[in-house]
């Protein structure tokens, strides 16, 4: 999940959603001040049945289990669930670190058919590239709608890619992925092969690889 401006409101409603057994695991990005510590998690482990954490290099994702990422580092999902935080001064992506890119770039390739991407409320286009590669990989993107976002930024950079599913109130998100996450329970396992978007990928192997070469700024161009 990403969010941005409003995003404390509509990650607590869609997490209150959730059931406490809820068979997946999910993963926040949310643009946060890196001069100040982050009280996310423990906001949010009051408002869902879930349990909720600040995300640490090391950490496994595992069922009814939210991890957040840290302000000023981005967030990757490895192999086998594992999570990597990158170094506070790994190049920022739309401005931002974190940002939704490489968390969902990283999720679609671990994935792949059975990755989603929830897209909520936000200034700029952050996510924007990473539901592309979402979709290449046979997941599934949802959007917050217009109504319901503080600020339709983020939702309607990545509607414009043509890669989101469902374009959903925030109150309608929690029963579309317990749905959707039933239904994947159901299918077979196999999985598909699908080239990632190649600017991106760079990108992303960039910042897991040499993420201590220093600060930088990247601005990715969506996809016309």
């Amino acid at each position: 999940m990403a969010a941005s401006a409003g995003g404390l409101e509509a990650l607590s409603v869609v997490l209150r959603g959730l059931p406490a057994k809820f068979p997946a695991a999910i993963a926040i990005v949310m643009h946060l001040s890196p001069d100040h510590k982050s009280i996310l998690a423990e906001i949010l482990n009051r408002r869902t049945p879930l349990v909720v954490k600040q995300a640490h290099t090391g950490d496994v994702l595992c069922p009814a289990c939210v991890f957040v990422a840290p302000p000023n580092h981005h967030l990757f999902v490895a192999q086998g669930g594992r999570l990597k935080l990158s170094s506070s001064t790994a190049e920022k992506i739309h401005y931002a670190r974190p940002s939704a890119e490489p968390l969902f770039a990283s999720v679609a390739t671990v994935y792949r058919q059975d990755a989603i991407a929830v897209v909520l409320t936000g200034g700029d286009g952050d996510g924007s590239f990473g539901v592309q590669i979402i979709k290449d990989q046979g997941g599934k993107v949802i959007a917050q709608d217009r109504p319901s976002s503080q600020d339709f930024s983020m939702p309607e950079t990545s509607i414009k890619t043509g890669d989101v599913d469902f374009i959903l109130p925030l109150d309608a998100i929690a029963g579309k992925l317990i749905a959707l996450v039933a239904a994947a329970k159901r299918s077979p396992t196999g999985r598909k092969t699908a080239t990632v978007k190649t600017k991106t990928a760079r990108i992303v192997k960039r910042l897991i690889r040499r993420d201590a070469r220093g600060p930088k700024s990247a601005r990715l161009e969506r996809r016309k």
